[in-house]
C-alpha cells in the first residue's frame, strides 16, 4: 500500500480495497473520504461506490486513517475495535473547552509545582484499565445529537465515564510547559481527555496541542499513502479504464 512500492498497486475499488492514508492536519476524516470517493467516481466513472473510514481523527490531528471501499466497508466495524498508538504533545498550565488546540484557552494555572517525581506519579496513574470521561466536544451522541453540537451552543451535560485501557504511556520529552508522549490504547480512548486528566493530576491544567496516530492494530503509518500521492495514483493511466466486476 505504500506509494514507494514498485510496481504501485492497482486497487479494485468495487470489490473492495483497504487504503492506509496519512491524514493531513486541518482535514476532517470525512474530507479524506470525500476526496477519495470523488476521485474514484470521476476517474472510473463509477456513480455509486461505498467509501468509509475506520476511527475518526480530529481535524488538528495527523496520521493513520484506514479507508475502506466497496465490499471492504463491511470490515469497518472490525477495524474500529483494534488498538491504537499515538504520539503527540500536552501543553500544561492551561485548559480549553475542547481539551485541545481547536478552541481558545479558557483558564490558566501555575506550573511551578510540577516536578519530575510528580510527572512520573501522574504517568503511572494512567496505565492499565481506567474510567475516562469523554470531552464535551466529541461525536458521542446523547438524545440523538452529537455532544459537540450541544457544546457549541453552550449546553453542557453530564457525561458518564467509559472504560478504556492504556497499554503503554511513555513521556519522550519534558520541556515545561510541553510534554511529548507516546500512548498505546484501546478503542474508545480519547487522547484529549488523557491530556486534560494528566494536567489535572499535576495540579495544573493541560490540553492536547499536537497529535499523530502512528498505528492501528498491525497497520503502521510507515505503510500509509500521502493523500495527494494516492489521489494522483488513482488518477494515473492505470485507472484510465473502469475496473469491471
Amino acid at each position: 500500500m505504500n506509494k514507494d512500492d514498485n510496481p504501485l498497486p492497482k486497487y479494485d475499488f468495487q470489490r473492495g480495497a483497504l487504503l492506509l492514508v496519512d491524514k493531513p492536519k486541518g482535514w476532517t476524516s470525512f474530507d479524506v473520504v470525500n476526496k477519495i470517493r470523488s476521485k474514484i467516481r470521476y476517474q472510473l466513472g463509477i456513480k455509486k461506490i461505498k467509501v468509509g473510514h475506520s476511527g475518526t481523527l480530529d481535524p488538528m490531528a495527523t496520521g493513520l486513517l484506514i479507508i475502506c471501499t466497496g465490499k471492504f466497508t463491511k470490515k469497518i466495524s472490525e477495524l474500529q475495535g483494534l488498538s491504537k498508538e499515538y504520539t503527540g504533545t500536552f501543553t500544561l498550565g492551561a485548559t480549553t473547552p475542547s481539551y485541545d488546540a481547536e478552541t481558545e484557552i479558557d483558564a490558566t494555572y501555575p506550573t511551578d509545582q510540577i516536578t519530575e517525581e510528580l510527572i512520573e506519579q501522574a504517568r503511572l496513574q494512567f496505565l492499565g484499565d481506567l474510567e475516562q470521561i469523554p470531552p464535551m466536544f466529541s461525536a458521542i451522541k446523547v438524545d440523538g445529537q452529537p455532544l459537540y453540537k450541544k457544546a457549541r451552543k453552550g449546553i453542557m451535560i453530564e457525561v458518564k465515564p467509559r472504560p478504556v485501557t492504556i497499554h503503554d504511556f511513555d513521556l519522550t520529552r519534558v520541556e515545561l510547559p510541553e510534554i511529548d508522549f507516546r500512548a498505546a490504547c484501546s478503542k474508545g480512548t480519547y487522547i484529549r481527555s488523557l491530556a486534560y486528566d494528566f494536567g489535572k493530576a499535576l495540579r495544573s491544567g493541560g490540553y492536547l496541542s499536537a497529535l499523530r496516530r502512528t498505528q492501528v492494530g498491525d497497520f503502521h503509518i510507515n505503510d500509509a499513502w500521502n493523500l495527494e500521492d494516492l489521489v494522483e495514483h488513482i488518477g494515473s493511466s492505470d485507472y484510465s479504464v473502469k475496473v469491471v466486476d
